[in-house]
């Protein structure tokens, strides 16, 4: 099945947007929830199954349901240009960070992805189930045991993932290694080895804050990360709730700043 050759520009700094030109034809499938305007003649269909053969009814239902397992929702979005001329379509990041452009044929045409990252793609792109290559790596790991699986029967296709914060990219060669936190890791060649290692030493294990396990990935391959995991965020915010017993609502008067000098915030 042939990919759709889309031209896209991402614009933002710290919550981006990418904008799709279509030519007459061309569609882009994107997570629900992601878009965020439409030019004319650009029409939006609803599919359970991102493939054109996935076997009538039962075989799509069965791709919807591997796609929430991997933190997906149950349907798959089409925009598609049904006009004359070409004209845009948008899809927001849907927490603070950055899009990431990913061209699938200067990565063998796959790659593996942290879940809840898939943003849009162009039509003809997939997005699988994955499992790890150990069963340790998904019973700690950040990620947990399933993967997203980004790839193309053609071999090339543009993809967007979202990270958290700032995005960093490595290029790891045969053999190097790189310890990451679980949660910081956004996505990564198949060709990347990929475990969980514990923490040494039980000070470290107690008292380091950085939990019990980090991600060992061994090389060659490419690996991006993310400096600001959603989980992250989202547990700073949950702590500083007045209700979880966090921030006061008062916080901003006199008697609030004299606690928080004494309590040290």
């Amino acid at each position: 099945m042939s990919v759709d050759v889309i031209d896209y520009e991402i614009v933002g700094d710290d919550l981006q947007a990418v904008i799709v030109t279509l030519d007459p034809g061309e569609a882009m499938v994107a997570e629900a929830g992601a878009m965020m305007y439409l030019e004319p003649d650009i029409e939006m269909g609803t599919s359970l199954s991102m493939k054109k053969d996935a076997g009538g009814l039962f075989g799509k239902l069965f791709e919807a349901g591997k796609r929430v397992v991997t933190g997906e929702s149950f349907f798959i979005t089409v925009f598609a240009n049904q006009g004359g001329v070409r004209r845009d379509c948008a899809f927001g990041a849907p927490y603070p960070g950055h899009v990431v452009p990913v061209e699938l044929a200067e990565h063998h045409g796959k790659i593996l992805c942290q879940k809840d990252s898939f943003l849009c793609a162009a039509q003809g792109v997939e997005v699988d189930i994955a499992f790890t290559k150990r069963f340790g790596a998904g019973l700690f790991g950040g990620e947990g045991f399933i993967l997203q699986r980004l790839s193309s029967p053609s071999g090339a296709g543009q993809a967007f993932l979202h990270a958290g914060g700032t995005v960093i990219r490595r290029e790891l060669d045969a053999g190097e290694t790189l310890r990451v936190d679980t949660g910081c890791i956004v996505a990564f060649d198949e060709s990347v080895d990929y475990s969980i290692q514990t923490v040494p030493g039980i000070k470290n294990k107690l008292f380091g804050g950085e939990g019990l396990f980090y991600a060992a990935l061994r090389g060659p391959g490419t690996v991006w990360m993310q400096t600001l995991p959603f989980s992250r965020l989202a547990n700073r915010i949950y702590a500083a709730a007045p209700q979880t017993g966090g921030r006061r609502q008062g916080e901003g008067s006199i008697l609030g700043g004299v606690f928080d000098m004494i309590d040290g915030s």
